[in-house]
């Protein structure tokens, strides 16, 4: 898949540090219950942590008592979705759809009315208050 956002890996890790680039860059997945925002209900918007592109808006968040930020929608456009059979698992991956990075993966299980629960990592993302 091509992106607007295009870097070399060796930008990304410049610009990312090395905690951030090993779950956007190199999608691996932070400890539940270690994300910063895992638990948080502030009122906002959720961005991509590479580069800044708008993802999530907070009324869209919830507790979904699994240890990573969840969301029952992305912001239309915002988020690609692409197949992931790693780990012995068939699940669907979450990048941003500007830059390709990865954000965790998405759901059918979720308790909302979409039935939809967006898993992601809190390093995936920064969060900017209104």
């Amino acid at each position: 898949m091509s992106y607007p956002i295009n870097k070399t890996e060796q930008e990304w890790l410049a610009e990312l540090g090395p905690e951030r680039y090993k779950i956007l860059r190199g999608k691996e997945t932070e400890f539940p219950h270690s994300g910063k925002y895992n638990l948080h209900f502030e009122s906002g918007t959720y961005v991509c942590g590479a580069c800044k592109t708008p993802l999530f808006e907070s009324a869209s968040k919830f507790n979904a008592h699994c240890g990573w930020p969840s969301f029952d929608a992305s912001i239309p456009g915002k988020v690609a979705y692409v197949e992931d059979r790693s780990h012995g698992m068939i699940r669907t991956e979450i990048l941003c759809a500007s830059c390709g990075s990865h954000l965790g993966h998405v759901f059918d299980d979720g308790p909302t009315e979409t039935g939809t629960r967006y898993c992601v990592n809190s390093l995936s993302v920064d969060f900017m208050g209104e």
